[in-house]
This record gives C-alpha cells, sequence and structure tokens, in this order.
C-alpha cells in the first residue's frame, strides 16, 4: 500500500474504532497530538510570553544557565568568566580556560542573589559565588554545568543533585594555539574530552562521580548545553545532547540506571530542512512529568548566528519531538540587545512562580511569565466551533479544567460513549452547567440541581470522548482528578 492509500486509510477510520488513550489522572496539555480527535470551528493556539520590564530586573543568567524550584527558593546555575571580556578574545580554548559556573539564589523567582559561599577565593570575582571553577578534572565542564535535582527513590544524601559537563577537544579548535604536543599534555592532565558525571549533598559542593567521562566524545557535539534529568515516568536518568546529524545541529537521547553507565544513542527527529538547533532544553513539565516540554535554541548560520527559542515536546521513550508550531516561540525582540551573535539562549528550566503563572529567563537577563500549562490551547473564536477529543480511559471523580474566556465566551463539555457516538445520560451538552471565565483549576458541572453533579466515577473504565462546545475561549489542560 502507498503512502497515499495508507493515509486514506488512517483518516477513514472513525475515532470509536481508535485504540483508546488510558490517562488516567494525568494532567494533559494540548502540545501534541494525542488527545487531538476532531476540531471544527476551533484550532490550536501558540501563546506568547510576556516578557517582564520590573524596576530592578534579574540578574543577567550567563550562558548555559540552569533554574529550579528547590523548596522554598530558586536556585540558578550561570556560566562566568575570571577574566572579564575574554569571550573568544583569544580563540575558542583560551576562553575555556577561564570558565567558571557562577550561582544566585531567590525566595520569589524575582529578586535574586548572589551569597559569598566561600568554596572558591578568586580575586576576580569578590562576591563569591562560585561553585564550581577550572581545575584538574574540571576543565571544560564549567562550560556547560546543568545540575538537577535528583529525585530518584533512595539515592544517597551525598548525592541529591546531580549534573553532566563538558565538552570535546576537536584538532580544528585547538590547533591555532596549541601544539599537538600541548595538547596532548592538556588532555593527560584534564581528562578525554566528554561528558562528566558530578554528585553534591547540597547543590553548592560538586565532586565528580568518576574522572573519567561517562559519555564519551565520540558519540556527541557536546559544546551546547546538554541536559539531564530523573524520569519519573520512565524510572530511569534520562540525557538529551546536542549532535551534528548530515552538517546540521540537532539532538540525541540516551537513559541510565545509575548516571555512569548510558544506553546507545537514539537519533531524535527534531529539525526542520536546513534547521540547526543549538541545545534543546527539553525537561519534564512541573505538573506534568510524564510529558517532555523543550524550550530549543534555533540558530540561524546565515544571519551572524542570531538566536531565537522554539518550543517542542516529547514523550518518555520517544524518538522524536512533536512541533505543532513552527515558528518562533520567543523573538528576539525590540532593539539591539537580541540581534547579536547567540544572542537569546533561554535558561533550562520552566519554574512556577505563582499560582497561576510560571517563569522562563532568558541570557542578559530577561524575564518572561506565561500562563500555568499555557504553551498551547485548543482555542475558539467568535463563531462557536467544537474540539472532540480522541477516544480515552480516565480514572478520577471530577473533570478538572484548566480554561479562559471572554466576557461573552463560553464553553459546555459533552461526554460521549466512543461506541456509539452518543452523549452518555446526564452527561450531554443540554446537561452542561455555561463554563465562562478564567480559571487554572475549574471542576464541570452537570445538571440543573443548585450545586450541580460533578461526579463522574460512574463512567470510570469507559472509553469516552470529551466534545466541548465553545466560543471566545482557550482550553489549556484537562484533567480528571480524585478531590475537587
Amino acid at each position: 500500500m502507498n503512502r497515499l492509500l495508507k493515509l486514506f486509510a488512517l483518516i477513514s477510520i472513525p475515532l470509536f474504532a481508535q485504540e483508546p488513550v488510558d490517562i488516567g489522572g494525568r494532567r494533559e496539555l494540548f502540545v501534541d497530538d494525542l488527545l487531538i480527535g476532531k476540531m471544527e470551528g476551533t484550532k490550536l493556539k501558540l501563546h506568547e510570553p510576556t516578557l517582564l520590564k520590573p524596576k530592578s530586573p534579574p540578574r543577567p543568567s550567563g550562558h548555559y544557565a540552569t533554574v529550579f524550584k528547590d523548596g522554598d527558593r530558586y536556585r540558578l546555575y550561570y556560566r562566568g568568566d575570571k577574566i572579564p571580556g575574554m569571550h573568544w578574545r583569544n580563540g575558542w580554548g583560551k576562553y575555556h580556560e577561564n570558565e567558571v559556573t557562577l550561582y544566585a539564589e531567590s525566595k520569589n523567582g524575582y529578586d535574586w542573589v548572589e551569597p559569598d559561599l566561600g568554596i572558591y577565593d578568586i580575586e576576580s570575582m569578590p562576591k563569591g559565588n562560585v561553585v564550581l571553577d577550572v581545575d584538574e578534572g574540571t576543565f571544560l565542564k564549567t562550560h556547560n554545568f546543568s545540575p538537577f535535582i535528583d529525585n530518584r527513590p533512595g539515592v544517597p544524601k551525598e548525592e541529591r543533585y546531580k549534573a553532566l559537563g563538558g565538552g570535546r577537544y576537536p584538532a580544528e579548535n585547538w590547533g591555532s594555539w596549541k601544539s599537538e604536543d600541548e595538547r596532548a599534555k592538556l588532555i593527560e592532565k584534564y581528562g578525554p574530552g566528554g561528558l562528566c558525571a558530578f554528585s553534591s549533598p547540597d547543590g553548592l559542593r560538586w565532586k565528580l562521580m568518576q574522572k573519567s567521562p561517562v559519555l564519551p566524545e565520540a558519540i556527541g557535539n557536546f559544546d551546547s548545553q546538554n541536559v539531564s534529568f530523573w524520569s519519573e515516568a520512565e524510572q530511569c536518568y534520562v540525557c538529551y545532547y546536542r549532535w551534528f546529524r548530515n552538517g546540521y545541529r540537532s539532538m540525541r537521547r540516551v537513559t541510565s540506571k545509575d548516571f555512569i553507565t548510558w544506553s546507545d544513542p537514539t537519533e531524535m527527529q527534531a529539525n526542520q530542512p536546513g534547521e540547526h538547533l543549538y541545545t534543546s532544553g527539553t525537561q519534564p513539565y512541573f505538573r506534568a512529568p510524564h510529558l517532555y516540554i523543550a524550550l530549543a535554541t534555533r540558530f540561524q548560520t546565515k544571519r551572524a548566528a542570531i538566536t531565537d527559542v522554539v518550543f517542542m515536546s516529547t514523550r518518555p521513550g520517544s524518538d522524536h519531538y512533536d512541533r505543532p508550531f513552527k515558528e518562533a516561540f520567543i523573538r528576539p525582540g525590540l532593539g539591539a540587545q537580541g540581534w547579536g551573535n547567540r544572542s537569546n539562549y533561554i535558561a533550562w528550566g520552566v519554574v512556577p512562580t505563582g499560582p497561576s503563572e510560571m517563569s522562563m529567563y532568558m541570557y542578559g537577563g530577561g524575564h518572561y511569565v506565561l500562563r500555568t500549562d499555557g504553551f498551547i490551547s485548543v482555542h475558539a473564536g467568535y463563531e462557536p466551533g467544537e474540539f472532540i477529543t480522541k477516544p480515552l480511559i480516565f480514572s478520577g471523580k471530577h473533570l478538572d479544567l484548566n480554561y479562559s474566556t471572554s466576557a461573552a465566551g463560553r464553553m459546555r463539555v459533552e461526554i460521549l460513549d466512543a461506541k456509539t457516538g452518543n452523549p452518555f445520560p446526564g452527561f450531554s451538552e443540554a446537561d452542561s452547567r455555561d463554563i465562562y471565565g478564567d480559571d487554572i483549576s475549574r471542576i464541570v458541572k452537570w445538571g440543573e440541581e443548585k450545586e450541580g453533579n460533578t461526579d463522574v466515577s460512574s463512567l470510570v473504565g469507559k472509553v469516552i470522548q470529551l466534545r466541548f462546545v465553545m466560543n471566545e475561549s482557550d482550553l489549556y489542560s484537562i484533567q480528571f482528578v480524585d478531590g475537587e
């Protein structure tokens, strides 16, 4: 059967005949086509983050920054240099010999301090906020050091925080200022290229888990931000790192049970034709850890190396990224600041900074905010439209929505029997209460009685479809929950 016939056959399969998606009680966003069944008068909409301009802007984050929320504080790690202005001045390698990893923290994600940690005494950095310096065993590791909290059950206290860091030693980058003998001595002193594993008990004092790289330079092009994390969904460590495929910067993925021994790499299908992706920014979404979001840096080689940010997502174990919108998620913006060589790198980590917002931090100090779950919505304009999910199975007692409408907009929700296409008694569009307003969490109600019926537990185990009838509204996420 040729591709056209296969496509026709797929389109011809009625929704009720498709294998149902078991979402259990997980929160699902509309960043891929997992739940997208039928759309009439509705469409997906990519939302643009808001750039804040506070009176006291957050401090510049440095290249290849990492941010995460750790209890009641936010931790920020970013790259610095012991000799200001050294970047590219004396060639690729000279610059890297002076790199350090710096640290800042915040109570609210807005106001940052650089604590004097007393770990390294560096004359040119009197603030004392250095957590990793260039020394034996760590050369090039500070270039892209990217920590995370290790939430693996039973992880030793002294390894509560982990990180990968490292680079490569290509001859073309060393040859202009190092002889072969000098290069050999350098590798003997600092070890071979590749990614090395670090651990820490407090996120501040780091040590190598072993001297040799855990990911050798032969399998990657690591002079970028290579990210790793413990995956609750996969019950293993996952790393997404940079790789050149057919001359274009792209991504690979590997996994590990112990952070030392890693699987063979999987090529990730990420790029559009002719596109370079400098970093992947892949991370479990904090409200739905079974879903990996990715704020990737798109690199323009023919336009003075300008960069912007695109939004993608992937699922655990997948070999590809989903990208419903090919255009930029964050543009370089007004003014000259964002239009220079590699001027736009988003820090690795999307973090909650309020009950209804999440924050992203750009190299150079930009602070972007976005509605919680608000990357992509199912959107309806002035004219009413409808959205029907694929067949699904769920667990839980109530249907919870993250949504917004205009003053004149509304939604109604119908629960269909996927086998017949008819609504279940008591859960039709006519039974549905009007939903309007703007809420991160809203329980759907059906029926005319004063309190309304919110209990959908009678449908647990049945193959259903959700039908949304909507106008001037956006649906950001859904979840079946046990409690209101």
